[in-house]
């Protein structure tokens, strides 16, 4: 069975980071690493990633040191990893086989680089946006993957490499476009919504 690498970034997260890892361990699939790379938090944040180690049923990594923004964290999360299927996530599983389902679906299609579904944005209880983006299309006609519901395998960091850090807030769309842009690259399509990600 492959090991799913959840990767975290946290920075004085503690308002939803336990929301977050509540919803990873109600997961179903069994073989999940979750890795967080933490920037130096100074509320409760390492105190709740040091009681989830402690409890977790997952295997758990974690570091908090400086980083120079969010995706030097997220390359930093990425050299903790070690599983075969990679999921850069910091928001909430709307259900318990998301993993599941992915995984499922991921392993129907060989020749498929990864998976991508649907997504919402939430304020609280509020849906603020609804991303849903289809089977893929050319992402050079705007179509684009919710970035929190891929789920690549680590093959695809190893050839194009990691988040290029001189993009201070766009460098998970330049990544995309750099792997997706010549359609050689294959995604499947869960048409279902199963992460809620924190607006804002």
């Amino acid at each position: 069975m492959k090991t799913v690498s959840l990767i975290l970034t946290t920075y004085n997260s503690a308002a939803n980071l336990t929301r977050t890892l509540r919803s990873i361990e109600r997961q179903d699939y069994p073989q999940i690493e979750v890795n967080i790379k933490d920037g130096g938090s100074v509320d409760d944040t390492l105190k709740i990633i040091k009681k989830y180690k402690s409890t977790s049923h997952n295997r758990v990594n974690w570091i908090s040191s400086p980083d120079r923004g969010i995706y030097d964290a997220m390359n930093q999360g990425y050299q903790l990893s070690g599983g075969d299927i990679i999921v850069f996530f910091n928001d909430l599983f709307l259900r318990k086989d998301a993993i599941s389902r992915m995984m499922k679906l991921i392993e129907s299609v060989p020749e498929c680089v990864g998976a991508h579904a649907d997504l919402i944005y939430a304020d609280d209880e509020k849906v603020v946006r609804y991303w849903k983006m289809g089977p893929q299309k050319s992402i050079r006609l705007g179509w684009l993957p919710g970035h929190p519901t891929l789920f690549l395998k680590r093959e695809i960091y190893e050839k194009y490499g990691l988040y290029n850090t001189k993009y201070k807030i766009a460098a998970d769309y330049e990544f995309m476009i750099r792997f997706l842009k010549d359609r050689e690259n294959q995604l499947v399509y869960l048409p279902e919504i199963i992460i809620s990600m924190y607006y804002g």
